[in-house]
């Protein structure tokens, strides 16, 4: 018997387990765990046009109930990403999806006719909910309507059939009319879940990801998926375990992504990925 198969946004994935935005590095640093193809998809850091150095050291403090970090979308710029790093994600026999964040509309149009022309490129997640947008630069969503905007942007923008996923802010009094924004505007799944506005011990903003943010997650998750029961979602946020992945598959998530937990251990997806397989 084959594996089960998991449909979002009009793409066949190996499974409902993925990699979350900037939590994989390039790619190259989860396979010494396990082959990307185990996984149901590899979602990329934020590529911006240009590169970022990043923000000012440290970047990451842990916490007792996660990570604060202040990476400030460090990576390498869509030129090097296409020439080095694309090429290789591509044969590795998952879905890239690449995540993308950018300063103004005009911006997120021009990676998207790039990246949506470019080989190996399954799909693509636009970074909506930066915690520190006001600080790294980035367009700064603030209501349901400048979500739709980038994202009509970006669909405008890409060849026919290249899905669009939005990444929304995990805000309960807004998520559901943000979610519904987006997908009006075009996009074909939205992602629930990215780390919460915090501050580093300095004062710096910052995100919070990690187990302090699951039960948020979830209940946003549980709340788009009653609201909008045809949408696709994709849970993310805290999420450590294969007990967590299946809660948020219970709310109603179509599929799931795992982040913070592979910072503390790499081979957390891979494992999640083989549990809900029922692998040995």
């Amino acid at each position: 018997m084959s594996d089960p198969v998991t449909e979002l946004a009009g793409l066949t994935l190996s499974g409902p387990v993925l990699v979350a935005s900037g939590c994989g590095g390039s790619g190259r640093e989860l396979t010494a765990y396990g082959p990307l193809a185990d996984l149901g998809g590899f979602v990329t850091r934020s590529i911006t046009l240009n590169a970022r150095a990043g923000g000012s050291l440290p970047r990451i403090v842990e916490t007792p109930s996660g990570l604060l970090h202040a990476v400030g979308l460090q990576n390498p710029g869509l030129e090097h990403f296409l020439s080095l790093e694309l090429p290789w994600l591509a044969q590795q026999g998952t879905r890239v999806i690449v995540s993308i964040a950018g300063a103004t509309l005009g911006e997120y149009a021009e990676l998207a006719r790039r990246l949506g022309r470019s080989p190996g490129v399954s799909a693509i997640e636009v970074n909506l909910s930066a915690p520190d947008a006001t600080t790294t630069g980035v367009f700064d969503v603030r209501e349901p309507f400048h979500a739709a905007s980038v994202v009509a942007a970006v669909h405008r923008d890409l060849p026919r059939g290249m899905p669009v996923l939005a990444k929304v802010r995990t805000d309960l009094v807004r998520v559901v009319e943000s979610a519904r924004s987006v997908l009006d505007a075009g996009a074909a799944a939205v992602v629930v879940g990215n780390a919460l506005p915090a501050a580093m011990p300095d004062g710096r903003p910052a995100g919070l990801s990690g187990p302090a943010i699951a039960p948020l997650a979830l209940r946003c998750v549980t709340e788009v998926c009653a609201g909008l029961p045809d949408a696709q979602v994709v849970g993310a946020g805290g999420i450590a375990t294969a007990d967590d992945a299946r809660a948020f598959l219970a709310a109603g998530a179509t599929a799931v992504q795992v982040g913070a937990a592979l910072l503390h251990d790499p081979t957390t997806a891979a494992r999640i990925a083989a549990d809900l397989r029922g692998a040995p």
